[in-house]
């Protein structure tokens, strides 16, 4: 049995399900889940995210959380921790980056939070060196102080879709028809949650609404307030969302959300404003990515690795710099959102 087959039978017996428990069943099933049976990275997955295009990400991450670090008075001992960390390279080239900052390395525990046993694996070999310890939700984050990095975290977590009917709302839905996965809506519905968006939208816009992204920021952003810290939270989106945001990706390419459940990426625009707000600790503006990696300085970086190389190689460099910082590739698409403890400022590359 395929997951399709799985899904429709489910919903055959049970009636249409919500958009998030279709992509919580994609992402995640313990047997046909797309996370759950294969790593997705790279030129043979079906993404490439901002850690594999070069190594000057994750140096500049790793040195920005360090220098809150010391901004805060070098606290002993304190977690470090990766939502998400893919292969474990964003981390990797964190820590090769700050191995010269005194004491950061002897102070951290190294804490990342993936649910994927096959993902898992992989980190393991990438980071063995520095004894990762691996826990499945934020929730589990330890009571301790905190720096923190979520690079394509959020835009995975599943969404609820709501479609405006008068004042009312009609829920997005997953069904069948004729042996095949269909969109479909609900009955329209009163939702007290989503009055604010009354506001800025019409009649038949769609809007997106997280239900676990709350709950994550809560987790962290505790954290933070209650022990000291800082998280940069990075992802594709904007300050609201508005539409249809809901994607899929296989080998490179957009695919329909329904026709091959388990077997491509589901994905959907971040509304940081949600985030921001659902945060118990002082946030950051939202910038670009290309802004926040330019204040720290990215094409000094860049500039300083393509002395060392020529050709092909130094082509790359090129390339890969453009990719994270210009403006029609990731440098506005993707924003960096920041938290942070009262009465400290915020990561560096976030300053106001």
């Amino acid at each position: 049995m395929s997951l399709r087959d799985h899904l429709i039978a489910r919903i055959t017996a049970q009636g249409p399900m919500s958009v998030t428990e279709y992509m919580g069943t994609c992402l995640l099933h313990p047997t046909y889940g797309y996370y759950t049976t294969r790593d997705p990275l790279g030129v043979a997955g079906d993404f490439i995210t901002a850690p594999e295009i070069s190594q000057m990400f994750g140096e500049l991450i790793g040195l920005s959380l360090a220098q809150s670090w010391m901004d805060q008075g070098c606290p002993t001992p304190f977690t470090l921790a990766e939502a998400g960390p893919g292969r474990g390279t964003l981390m990797a080239d964190a820590l090769r980056a700050t191995a010269a900052v005194p004491g950061f390395h002897e102070a951290a525990e190294l804490v990342l939070v993936e649910a994927s046993p096959a993902l898992r694996a992989v980190q393991a070999d990438a980071l063995n060196a520095h004894a990762p310890r691996w826990i499945d939700s934020l929730a589990d984050l330890p009571d301790a102080v905190l720096f923190l990095v979520a690079n394509e975290f959020f835009d995975a977590l599943p969404i609820r879709q709501f479609q405006r009917e008068g004042r009312l709302w009609r829920e997005r839905q997953v069904g069948v028809k004729d042996g095949a996965l269909i969109f479909g809506l609900a009955p329209a519905q009163g939702q007290p949650a989503l009055a604010h968006r009354l506001d800025d939208t019409r009649e038949g816009d769609l809007i997106e609404d997280c239900p676990a992204a709350a709950p994550a920021m809560d987790a962290i952003g505790r954290r933070i307030a209650q022990h000291g810290g800082a998280a940069l939270i990075i992802d594709y989106g904007d300050w609201r969302s508005l539409g249809d945001t809901l994607q899929a990706l296989q080998r490179h390419a957009p695919v329909d959300p329904l026709a091959t459940p388990g077997e491509a990426d589901l994905t959907a625009h971040v509304d940081f404003e949600a985030l921001a707000q659902a945060a118990p600790c002082p946030f950051s503006r939202v910038i670009p990515q290309g802004v926040f990696l330019e204040r720290l300085g990215i094409t000094e970086r860049a500039n300083t690795l393509a002395q060392r190389l020529a050709g092909t190689a130094r082509d790359r460099l090129i390339m890969a710099h453009r990719r994270l910082t210009h403006p029609e590739e990731m440098g506005n698409l993707f924003k960096v959102l920041g938290l942070y403890p009262q009465g400290h400022r915020p990561p560096p590359g976030l300053d106001p």
